[in-house]
């Protein structure tokens, strides 16, 4: 420590004794030694004007925070720490050196230089350094800038290492001493914090090649040397500049360089100090602060001068701090001004590139500007590093190319039921269509088409449309979907329902049902899907959900992380609301399979459907089961899960349609009146009422055909009752054989096949009169057949003797059997009403063969 006297100068002396860590080497200072040195020039030497120098922190603060008793202005060239910086504890105090703070500042404009927005900080358990770490944490604050992670660390620096990067911190500010420094970056390596990621920024004071004196100490260090030299490789030194780098005169006539030049050559193998200009400008500042104070007294009333000075004069320590506080003149060290007694010079940035470091860049703390040397700054990536991982969210959206293909398949497909729809309405007078209720064709072909367009709502994801609008679509393409599938399936099921009723009538009575009655059914259908679908908006609506992935990394190789995101319809309770809708579609599937199997044997295809409403359920349950299984584990992956869920619609409504309407358009180009013709239209049904035997029915199949079915029920029942009729008058007959037979007179035996022709049923197709008339012709045309007549032969005889007679008995057969064969025969259904004889075998001879009737109606027992 030197201190100016106002007469002479004289020296003080000390030994170091305490270590300190201070810029380039750590210094010796004995605190006792200093202090003592001190007050003996104050109170022995003569009247000292300033105190020039200080070095170490202890001393030197001891010093500066006793000076203003004396009215001392001191002036230090190598005190960095940043506890001086106090102004209210140490107002007298001034340095050429710029602090360890002052770094900050500097280390603020790079950070925003390259946007860098987050960082962590990590710090060494020491005074010095967490002063530094203080002060950046108050100039971050107000910046915008975000320290995400604070660590500190005594002794092993891997713990606080691997807390910074589980905060993913990637500009790392460090404040620790070169021994330190070693073991950070064996942990950075160990943690992979290196490389085109990261950026860490550490003090630049250390001594020149320092990882190679640490390293050399086998215990200070973790990992080899390269692997050192690869985790330091990049990082940015901050410390401020020894002289200037600017090629001007400075206040001595010099320039810094023509400074540089001088002092090697007279230091004579004295190893460097790096604080040797500031301790250079130190003393011009101390001149040109004499000189100003010197000019204040000159230009004052007072007629004082500087040697006047003592330590009780207040007013002369006043005007020396003032002319101290005005210092302004460029130096070796560059521009020399004080802000609150600290010097705002200049801070140099240096890299650590291929084991040495180089200058890439300074911070003028006057002008307030940080300068980067062209070309000079590398950083290991094609770009500075990010601040943290930049998180892109991505939507996981539905792929443009696939979304056209499906809805050109979904647009083949609506075409395909217009196509339907025109054939169906063109043909709807044609039996075949006639008779397959066109009405409920119409809304199969509606319930397809609104499955195809839920489609086109299905794929419109954030990418297409906006959120509000997502949120919209997510209701309308369910309630279009559920609509069309009840609608597609409820009208098959209802025509289903209708051959059911119809041919499983067991009362056999006249049964009409419109279609009327089925679109009733189809609405009560389409009524229990509104009432769920309503409930279901109005208590628990479904809402856009969005649903975040975990991060990947970027397919193009750059610093950024992709954190998909999938946008979802759901709700509170998805799963009840699901199950209710799966469950009500489940047991309309089940009512109309067993509405196909019930009908299967309706062998009139254009009224029975079940063959096809078979093969149409099984495939629409095979797909959906496997669509929504498959649909359910694709949820993170919309391409597969919407291109699933289109096919599924496509399939089963393209499927539906075709079976539903092919074979109609096959049959009416082909053989239209195959389909409607009874290939096997007969029934049977075991009957447990009597009067069964008798019963008939006459089924009306649709409204157009019913007169025509009224009217052969009416000719049919006329018939039955002309043949009972007949069967009395034939009874009367045998009766009276029976009664008189010894009056009868002897039928002969070939008169016996004439009998049987009159008696034959096929006579009886005329009314009853023409019948009778014709039982009257022929008793006229042969009057020895008269019941009265007899022979002579004959009446002899025993009438016992005649009625068991051959002749007799085979007489009574001959008129028996045919009048039992006729009046049973039918009650057990074996009698066609186009017969009015008994039904004979084709061998029969022709006389026993019905002539073909003009039209059949069948009468069964059912």
């Amino acid at each position: 420590m030197l201190s100016l006297a106002a007469r002479h100068r004289a020296p003080v002396q000390y030994q170091p004794q305490e270590t300190w860590p201070g810029h380039g080497s750590s210094l010796q200072c004995d605190n006792a030694k200093g202090l003592k040195a001190f007050y003996d020039a104050i109170k022995y030497g003569p009247n000292h004007l300033m105190v020039f120098g200080g070095v170490c922190p202890s001393v030197t603060s001891i010093i500066a925070e006793s000076l203003q008793g004396w009215n001392l202005v001191q002036l230090s060239f190598a005190a960095t720490t940043p506890v001086l910086a106090d102004k209210k504890k140490y107002p007298y105090f001034f340095r050429t050196v710029p602090s360890d703070n002052a770094v900050n500042p500097a280390i603020l404009k790079l950070l925003k230089h390259y946007q860098w927005r987050r960082v962590g900080t990590l710090t060494q358990d020491v005074q010095r350094f967490s002063e530094v770490r203080n002060d950046l944490t108050g100039v971050l604050y107000g910046e915008d800038i975000e320290i995400s992670d604070t660590e500190s660390f005594s002794n092993d620096p891997c713990t606080s290492v691997k807390k910074l990067k589980g905060n993913d911190v990637r500009i790392i500010l460090g404040q620790f001493d070169q021994n330190m420094a070693a073991k950070v970056f064996c942990c950075a390596y160990e943690e992979n914090m290196y490389g085109s990621k990261y950026q860490w920024i550490i003090p630049g004071w250390y001594e020149p090649s320092w990882w190679e004196q640490v390293h050399a100490e086998a215990n200070s260090s973790r990992c080899l040397r390269k692997h050192l030299l690869a985790a330091m490789e990049g990082y940015i030194g901050v410390d401020f500049e020894p002289l200037s780098s600017k090629q001007i005169k400075t206040i001595s006539g010099k320039t810094p360089q023509q400074y540089e030049r001088e002092y090697n050559n007279k230091r004579s193998g004295v190893g460097p100090s790096k604080f040797h200009g500031y301790a250079y400008d130190g003393i011009w500042v101390i001149a040109k602060t004499l000189q100003r104070a010197m000019e204040t007294l000159h230009a004052s009333s007072r007629h004082q001068r500087i040697q006047d000075f003592n330590y009780t004069d207040h007013t002369l320590g006043k005007i020396i701090l003032n002319a101290m506080n005005e210092t302004n003149f460029f130096g070796v060290t560059g521009q020399v001004v004080f802000r609150n007694g600290e010097r705002m010079g200049t801070i140099k940035f240096t890299q650590f590139q291929d084991s040495r470091e180089v200058k890439v860049g300074e911070y003028n703390a006057v002008a307030d500007t940080l300068e980067i040397i062209n070309d000079t700054i590398r950083f290991q990536g094609s770009e500075p590093p990010k601040d943290k991982t930049i998180i892109l969210e991505q939507l996981r959206k539905i792929s443009l190319p696939l979304y056209s293909i499906l809805s050109a398949l979904t647009i083949l497909g609506m075409i395909m039921a217009s196509a339907f729809l025109f054939f169906n309405i063109k043909n709807r007078n044609q039996k075949l269509i006639k008779m397959s209720s066109p009405y409920m064709n119409n809304l199969i072909i509606l319930g397809g088409m609104l499955s195809y367009a839920s489609i086109f709502l299905f794929g419109l994801d954030g990418s297409f449309v906006s959120e509000k609008t997502f949120e919209t679509l997510c209701t309308v393409r369910t309630w279009i979907l559920t609509v069309g599938y009840t609608t597609a399936f409820g009208a098959m099921f209802a025509k289903t329902w209708r051959v059911h009723a119809i041919f499983k009538n067991v009362k056999m009575k006249k049964k009409i049902i419109k279609d009327q009655k089925l679109l009733v059914i189809v609405g009560g259908m389409l009524l229990i899907d509104l009432c769920i679908l309503i409930c279901w908006q109005a208590v628990d609506p479904l809402r856009r959900t969005v649903e975040r992935y975990s991060m990947e990394p970027d397919p193009a190789g750059r610093d950024i992380s992709i954190r998909p995101l999938l946008e979802h319809c759901e709700n509170t309770h998805m799963t009840i609301w699901l199950g209710i809708v799966y469950a009500y579609k489940g047991l309309l599937m089940l009512f109309g399979c067993f509405l196909a199997w019930e009908t299967r044997n309706v062998s009139i295809p254009a009224l029975n459907d079940s063959k096809y409403i078979g093969m149409s359920v099984y495939n629409v349950g095979i797909m959906c089961i496997i669509g929504a299984a498959v649909s359910f584990l694709t949820r993170d992956q919309p391409n597969v899960q919407f291109c699933i869920v289109a096919l599924v619609i496509i399939f089963c409504s393209t499927i539906t349609l075709c079976l539903v309407f092919v074979p109609k358009l096959i049959t009416l180009r082909t053989n239209p009146d195959a389909a409607t013709q009874n290939r096997r239209f007969q029934f049977t049904q075991n009957q447990k009422k009597e009067d069964s035997k008798t019963s008939t029915s006459v089924t009306s199949v649709n409204q157009a055909s019913t007169s025509r079915l009224e009217g052969l029920q009416s000719e049919n029942h006329r018939l039955r009752m002309k043949i009972t009729e007949l069967d009395k008058d034939l009874e009367e007959v045998t009766m009276q054989l029976q009664d008189t037979p010894e009056k009868t007179t002897y039928i002969k035996q070939n008169h016996y096949q004439e009998l049987n022709d009159i008696l034959n049923l096929g006579n009886f197709t005329e009314s009853t009169d023409g019948g009778k008339a014709v039982l009257k012709n022929h008793l006229d045309q042969n009057p020895q057949l008269q019941w009265n007549t007899t022979e002579p032969s004959r009446t002899c005889k025993d009438p016992i003797e005649d009625i068991n007679s051959p002749e007799h008995i085979q007489r009574r057969l001959s008129l028996q059997l045919p009048i039992l064969h006729h009046a049973y025969l039918p009650s057990i259904g074996g009698v066609d009403a186009s017969c009015v004889s008994p039904c004979v075998s084709p061998t029969a001879s022709p006389r026993h063969r019905h002539v073909p009737p003009s039209f059949r109606v069948m009468v069964s027992g059912l």
